[in-house]
């Protein structure tokens, strides 16, 4: 499982370095790159599925804190998915936009011309469609902004019933430590007291039959 778990955290180191690359890239090569990036997260997600089969199979001892990392990656990876589909739509909007200034400069109107009213309204139609586009996906990326928000509360939630958990785990140790030296001394001290009112009863006997 470990192996596993550091070649998953590698990719997500992977795919935070791309997204910066992809922040300044331009042309042909942005595409190449979403496409690559979500390759290596599909990956990612296909590592968390896996791992969350071998957490599992982990030692109870070792499987809170391997449940707790593993938690971890599948936050990272819906951060690092969310991240790029909001550069996703940065790049369509400004592909869109520069679309419609280059429709704009490529029309030639004329002075009395009977289309020209009729372009108007089919562009101002246009514009309010795109718009009204725009605001329900800053509306969903609001949505996305919240679920973020809320899962890294619960990665400090986590964290803290990770830190809990450990305790416990420490404390049921030393506790099961304990009550086994206990039972072992138990054990002794049984023999012990046995044997010594053996050695009594001897002792007596003897004193009896012999000194009396």
């Amino acid at each position: 499982m470990d192996a596993l778990y550091h070649q998953t955290n590698r990719l997500v180191q992977e795919v935070q370095s791309e997204l910066g690359r992809l922040e300044r890239a331009a042309g042909g090569e942005t595409h190449l790159l979403e496409n690559e990036i979500q390759a290596r997260i599909d990956q990612i997600v296909s590592h968390c599925e896996r791992l969350d089969i071998l957490v599992n199979k982990e030692p109870p001892t070792r499987r809170p804190n391997a449940k707790v990392r593993v938690d971890q990656l599948k936050y990272d990876c819906q951060h690092l998915q969310v991240a790029l589909r909001n550069m996703q739509h940065r790049r369509y909007k400004q592909e869109e936009q520069e679309r419609e200034r280059e429709e704009l400069l490529s029309q030639s109107f004329t002075a009395n011309d009977d289309h020209t009213s009729v372009m108007i309204d089919a562009a101002v139609k246009h514009h309010d469609r795109l718009q009204s586009s725009h605001r329900d996906m800053d509306n969903l990326l609001g949505s996305g902004n919240s679920i973020l928000t809320s899962l890294r509360d619960q990665r400090g939630t986590l964290k803290g019933a990770q830190r809990k958990i450990l305790d416990v785990v420490n404390t049921l140790g030393l506790s099961n430590t304990v009550m086994r030296l206990i039972e072992r001394r138990t054990y002794q001290d049984k023999f012990i007291l046995y044997g010594g009112m053996f050695v009594t009863c001897v002792i007596m006997f003897l004193v009896y039959k012999y000194l009396l």
